[in-house]
């Protein structure tokens, strides 16, 4: 258990900066979206309050109530919250910590040692964007409610209730309608992967998670190998080259660093950072300070061991990170993110601190085992190998400039208008639909690219084929904005790239192979927003000389109606099988089609997902088939 904080908690420690405003008004100033994405935020709010109690040293266990209504419910067995009168306010510290916009303990007062919501407006921004919300507290033998309506209005105030033999705080809310307009039934995948991992980064800290609304059994997330038992989560569908795990954990100056480590036989690499539980997805100090420590210790044992020899480069950082999993995270008092979305970690003194603890550990492990140390070497030297015979097939790939469009590849039909904010390229499979595509499309801001043939699995290849392989080439020659290191999105020539592909299994694989790709190379470019799916239809239905097209067996039945009867059915198997004038009213025309925009909601999921469905190992993916076959309709075999 960590170690508790020597500190009271009471209503001392609430310390007010400014009032609550009118949050309502302007949610995405505080919650980022009043979307799904939103909507689960008012669930890490609170449940961030109950780890910032654990991580003081105060609470074990944490449960999180989903019910068919979608009422939240998070409650801990920390030490509950203050209930005297706040000295500024005039009212109870409850009803300050709910109402008052930077109001909590995390602001100096010492009763906590790190938080992961720093800027103190979680509690009272759940509460008024909730159609109400209810504290329920058991602190010294009492217990103590208090309700809120409409927005954050108190019903009435802090009233002592009965008594108990429990500590502890709950939080019951429901979100208001009103507010999240787009949805209010959250996700179960999303909550459960969530609180799984806050469970995996504390170690010892129970998170038990029931969802009534589904036939779920409870769970309950309790890692006391913590990190360790993460990377073994994480790398379930790869297979290890080494047996052990490598882990470190120490602090300075109040700063607590933990990382965990192991390598795979796959060719991509997974390192994620953490800063007071919170996914530092654009990386930060913390992870620049694990990248260079790595890239310095494996560099000097290769030498010592011969590995490089004398006047040879040094391994560079994509050479050590291949088939690497990894994990780093950090628990900082005072933590500073560049930026409001905090993904990225700004603390200078991280990185040195890494390096500190980290670096030691590392170097002794890889002197002191000596078999799994030539089994690393071996795969970062390969890795090495590869990347410099790739060099001159990567050259192939670079473009003199965006507007250089002489070296275009030959089977684009390129757009005549040069604005990319204006352009948008369609992937498409073979000629037939190519050609279709080229015949229907605006010419002025549409280009066609036909694919032959499948897209390489680049989840399973080597750089040297990948860069070789003609189709890869063609893509990052059209986009132009670069990959890797040297991509620039500022270069690319269309903000719209459509994978348009045929709506069977073949089509489906397709669409596979290449979110595969522009995950693992062009990340940034679908987090840009550029990437999207058309929606072909499955269906034309005809009668008298007058057809409509469906998208779905719900839109087909709902035609039959609308047609009666003496109808025919045409079932869309293949792009091919539309004429230019159906492919461009159906899929291509901007005022009536349909596109799927392609986002990254968890990196972390997203990754396993891809390891799973594209990578070598045969069991995850069979069992996959066999869990979710009962969902497949109208299969074509």
């Amino acid at each position: 258990m960590t170690n508790r904080v020597e500190h009271s908690y009471t209503a001392d420690d609430i310390q007010v900066l400014e009032g609550l405003e009118a949050v309502r008004k302007r949610p995405g100033m505080y919650i980022g979206t009043t979307s799904l994405r939103g909507l689960h935020h008012l669930v890490w709010e609170i449940v961030d309050n109950s780890i910032d109690e654990a991580l003081a040293g105060y609470a074990d266990r944490i449960q999180v109530f989903i019910d068919k209504d979608n009422i939240v419910t998070v409650e801990d067995n920390g030490r509950g919250m203050p209930v005297g009168i706040h000295e500024k306010t005039g009212k109870s510290s409850v009803e300050t910590i709910f109402t008052v916009l930077h109001a909590g303990g995390k602001f100096g007062g010492g009763a906590y040692k790190v938080s992961g919501g720093l800027h103190g407006v979680g509690a009272s921004v759940v509460n008024a964007l909730s159609e109400w919300l209810e504290v329920t507290i058991y602190l010294n033998g009492k217990v103590y409610f208090m309700r809120f309506e409409h927005g954050g209005t108190a019903v009435a105030d802090l009233k002592e209730i009965g008594t108990t033999d429990k500590h502890g705080s709950v939080v019951r809310f429901k979100a208001d309608p009103t507010i999240f307009t787009e949805t209010v039934e959250y996700d179960h995948d999303t909550i459960r992967d969530r609180l799984q991992q806050i469970a995996f980064l504390n170690k010892g800290i129970a998170i038990d998670f029931t969802d009534e609304r589904y036939d779920h059994k409870p769970v309950e997330y309790l890692y006391r190998g913590g990190l360790r038992e993460y990377i073994a989560f994480l790398n379930k569908n790869k297979s290890p080259i080494t047996q052990e795990i490598i882990t470190c954990e120490g602090e300075e100056d109040g700063i607590q660093i933990e990382v965990a480590l192991q390598y795979n036989e796959s060719y991509s690499p997974n390192v994620y950072s953490f800063c007071n539980n919170i996914n530092t997805q654009e990386g930060g100090t913390h992870e620049e300070g694990f990248r260079l420590t790595m890239n310095r210790i494996v560099n000097k044992v290769a030498r010592e061991k011969n590995y490089i020899k004398e006047g040879d480069e040094n391994l560079q950082a994509d050479d050590v990170r291949e088939g690497l999993t990894a994990i780093i995270s950090v628990k900082h008092p005072d933590p500073q993110y560049e930026g409001q979305t905090k993904t990225k970690l700004g603390n200078s003194e991280v990185k040195k601190i890494v390096s500190d603890i980290f670096g030691p550990l590392l170097e002794r492990y890889l002197y002191e085992n000596p078999n799994e140390t030539k089994i690393i070497l071996e795969k970062v030297m390969m890795a090495a190998n590869a990347r410099i015979a790739a060099r001159k097939a990567k050259e192939l790939t670079r473009r003199k400039g965006a507007l250089d469009f002489a070296s275009l590849p030959g089977k684009l039909a390129d757009c005549s208008n040069r604005n990319p904010e204006l352009c948008e390229i369609y992937l498409v499979e073979g000629d037939s639909a190519g050609g279709s595509a080229k015949s229907g499309r605006n010419r002025e801001t549409q280009a066609i690219l036909p694919l032959r043939g499948k897209v390489i699995n680049v989840e399973k290849a080597r750089l040297t084929k990948i860069y070789d392989n003609n189709e890869i080439r063609t893509m990052f020659t059209a986009f132009g904005c670069g990959f890797g290191e040297e991509l620039d999105l500022s270069k690319i020539r269309y903000h719209k790239i459509v994978i348009m592909t045929d709506a069977d299994v073949d089509g489906a694989h397709i669409r596979t192979l290449l979110l595969t790709f522009f995950y693992r190379f062009l990340r940034e470019v679908i987090e840009g927003g550029y990437v999207y799916f058309a929606q072909p239809p499955l269906y034309r239905i005809s009668k008298n000389k007058v057809d409509k097209y469906a998208y779905s067996d719900a839109e087909l039945e709902v035609l039959k109606k609308e047609f009666g009867d003496k109808y025919s059915i045409q079932r869309y198997k293949g792009l091919g099988e539309m004429d230019a004038q159906q492919l461009w009213e159906t899929t291509m025309d901007p005022q009536h089609r349909i596109l799927n925009q392609v986002t990254i909601d968890n990196a972390i999921e997203a990754d396993m997902v891809f390891d799973m469905l594209m990578g070598d190992e045969v069991e995850p993916r069979r069992n996959f088939i066999v869990d979710n076959a009962h969902f497949v309709k109208n299969l074509d075999i």
